[in-house]
C-alpha cells in the first residue's frame, strides 16, 4: 500500500474565466480519491460578479480548506501562482487550471509516484483535450515517462503537462520560481529545474481534460509569442542544453508554427504533436 502524503491545490483564475468552468475545476479537485485540505485559489486582478458568485458557493461549501488570495490587479499566470505558493501549507502542490477537469484519481496516482520514487521534483501525466464535451477527445498529449526521454523531449517541446503537474514546492522555489516569459513561463520553469538536476516523471495515463479548441492556438499566435519561443531556445543554448543546430532548428519551426494561420496551426498541433499513440517525443 502506497504511503500518501498530504498535498496543497494551487489554481489561478481571472476575470475572462467562464463561471461553469470555474465551478467544475474546482469540483474535480475535491472530488479526488485522496482529497486535499489546502485549496489555495488566487483571483489574479478583480473578477466578475458570476465568477464571485462561484468563490464565494465555494468558501461556504469547502470551509477553511478553500483558502481566496486576491491580488488588485492581473499580474500574469507565474506571477499568481508564485504568490499562490507561498500560502501553500504543503511541500507537494498540485497544479489546476481554471477550467480544466481531474480525474478523479489524478492526484492519488502522482503521490503514489512520489512515494515509488522520492527523488521525484516533478510529476505530470497525458491529458485528454476537447471542445465541447469530455465524452469527445479530440486529441492527447502523452509525454515521456524516463529521465533521459524528458530531457531529449526538453530540447524541442515542453517536457510537462503543466495543467495536471504536481511538483515539490522546494523545488520550483531552487529553480527561482516561476519567472516571466511570455506565454512559455512553465517551460522556461522545467528547463530551469532540469539544468539544477530536478528528477521528473510522466504517468503515461490520462490525468486530465483539458479545455482546447480555436481560441487556445489563437492564443498561441504572432511574432509576439514567436519571438519569445526562441528567445527560449536561444537561453537553452547558452545554458548548454542544446547546440546552435538544435536552436536554430527548433526557432524556425516554431516561428513558422506562430505565423501560420489559425486554422493550419491547429491542424498541426493535433495531428502532429498532440498524438494519442504515445509516440509524441519522436515527433519534431
Amino acid at each position: 500500500m502506497a504511503r500518501f502524503d498530504a498535498y496543497s491545490v494551487l489554481m489561478s483564475v481571472y476575470s475572462r474565466e467562464k463561471p461553469q468552468y470555474l465551478r467544475q475545476a474546482i469540483d474535480s479537485m475535491f472530488s479526488q480519491t485522496v482529497c486535499t485540505d489546502d485549496f489555495v485559489l488566487v483571483c489574479d486582478g478583480p473578477l466578475s460578479d458570476e465568477l464571485e458568485e462561484v468563490v464565494y458557493h465555494m468558501q461556504e461549501q469547502y470551509g477553511d480548506v478553500f483558502h481566496v488570495v486576491r491580488l488588485e490587479k492581473n499580474s500574469g499566470l507565474g506571477n499568481a501562482l508564485n504568490v499562490g505558493m507561498e500560502f501553500c501549507k504543503y511541500e507537494m502542490i498540485a497544479r489546476m487550471d481554471s477550467d480544466d477537469i481531474s480525474y478523479p484519481d489524478r492526484c492519488e496516482r502522482q503521490l503514489a509516484e512520489f512515494d515509488r520514487d522520492p527523488g521525484l521534483s516533478v510529476v505530470s501525466g497525458t491529458i485528454q483535450e476537447f471542445t465541447s464535451s469530455p465524452e469527445k477527445i479530440n486529441a492527447w498529449r502523452v509525454l515521456p515517462n524516463t529521465q533521459a526521454g524528458i530531457l531529449n523531449f526538453a530540447k524541442r517541446r515542453n517536457p510537462f503537462n503543466h495543467p495536471c503537474v504536481m511538483y515539490r514546492k522546494s523545488a520550483v522555489k531552487d529553480a527561482g520560481g516561476y519567472q516571466d516569459f511570455y506565454l512559455l513561463e512553465d517551460y522556461y520553469l522545467w528547463i530551469r529545474m532540469l539544468l539544477i538536476g530536478c528528477q521528473g516523471y510522466n504517468i503515461r495515463e490520462p490525468l486530465l481534460w483539458m479545455r482546447a479548441g480555436s481560441d487556445m492556438y489563437r492564443r498561441r499566435a504572432g511574432w509576439k509569442y514567436a519571438r519569445s519561443q526562441m528567445q527560449l531556445f536561444s537561453y537553452m543554448e547558452r545554458q548548454g542544453f542544446i547546440s546552435r543546430s538544435e536552436c536554430i532548428r527548433s526557432s524556425l519551426i516554431r516561428a513558422a508554427s506562430s505565423i501560420a494561420p489559425n486554422q493550419v496551426r491547429e491542424s498541426v498541433f493535433q495531428r502532429l504533436l498532440r498524438t494519442g499513440d504515445g509516440g509524441t517525443e519522436d515527433k519534431m
